[in-house]
Formats: C-alpha cells, structure tokens, sequence
C-alpha cells in the first residue's frame, strides 16, 4: 500500500482500477491547523489523460503492478506511432499521441525503449532519462553574448525545441533529459547512430 507522501515522480499507482503516474507532487498545509494535503498532476497511462487531484493524509492506494520489455520505434504517421519487440520485428504493435504526450517529441526510428504493460496489455512507454540528438536549427550566436550565462531555442532532430547554451551550434550532438524536457551537456562525439 502506498501512502499519499508516497506519491513522488514517476510513481505508478492504482486510482479507481486505472494506472496513474505522478508527474508532478508537492505537499501543502492549508491553513495553519490543517493536515497537509499532497498536490499532484497524474496521467492515466492508459488514456494518457493529464489530471490535477488533491490526497489526503488518510487516502491509501495500491501500487500498479506492471511489467516491462525492450521495444524499438518504427515510425509515427498521423498521430499513431508503431512500435514492435527487439528480437521479433515482425510482432508489432500501435499507441496514440493521446496516449504517448510528450513522449512523441523524442521519438525517432531505430531508438530503444521499454513498454509498460498493465495486466497483459501494452499501455504505454517509458523512454530512456537522457538521450543523444543532433540539433537542426539554432540561432547564431554573436560576439560578446558569452560572458552571461544565456540561453537560446535549438530544434533537435525530431522537431522538439529545448533551451541550450549559447555555444551550441547546428549539427553538434547534445544529451537531453526527457522527463526536464531540458538540455544536459553537449556529446564530444559526432557518432549518434
């Protein structure tokens, strides 16, 4: 049983019979001679639906049991997206962008991930934390805007836009952190695939 202080990033639980992942949490006293209250943003990893919802102390939840197993990307078209097992590509299988969310903007053919499957049944995927891509499209930078720490908007490979270092530049090969959505460290390799 998972208590609500439980509830932290990517803790998969059980609400009413459906898996959820916490996606954001944070505890609250409202008011001065209140019991604190968790805040959270879930998603149901089988809708991919994005729901804001209040704990309380006393609630409890049971923890989702599911599995796990290497697949690779095929191809996205028209917001469905193919995926089949590693050793068997002819076994394949459909997710929606509903149900994916952001996920999409990581996804590229070839790349490894993992499935999550919720009694039997593949709901969803689980990306690596950090993954290498190539940016396509960044801003110049100019002269003397390097002794700040600022930052501009590459467009990675896939189309994803993250905010990186000045010093970037098109066609270098950054690590980027899929759950921050956020830029890591330059890669000093220019051997992605």
């Amino acid at each position: 049983m998972l208590k609500y202080n439980d509830l932290r990033k990517g803790v998969i639980f059980l609400l009413e019979g459906e898996p959820y992942e916490v996606l954001e949490y944070s505890i609250t006293a409202q008011g001065q001679h209140r019991r604190p209250v968790s805040k959270t943003k879930i998603r149901n990893l089988k809708t991919g639906a994005i729901i804001s919802r209040n704990f309380k102390q006393s609630e409890e939840f049971d923890g989702a049991e599911i599995e796990t197993k290497k697949i690779k990307f095929i191809f996205g078209h028209r917001g469905k997206y193919i995926f089949s097992e590693i050793d068997n590509p002819s076994k394949r299988f459909e997710l929606t962008s509903g149900v994916l969310g952001e996920k999409t903007q990581y996804l590229r053919p070839a790349v490894e991930l993992e499935a999550i499957s919720f009694q039997e049944k593949i709901i969803n995927i689980k990306l690596p934390i950090k993954m290498d891509f190539r940016v396509v499209e960044c801003p110049p930078d100019f002269k003397g805007n390097t002794a700040q720490a600022g930052t501009k908007t590459a467009t990675i490979e896939t189309g994803a836009k993250i905010e990186v270092p000045m010093f970037i530049k098109r066609g270098n090969i950054i690590r980027v952190n899929t759950q921050e959505n956020t830029y890591v460290e330059r890669v000093k390799s220019d051997t992605l695939y």
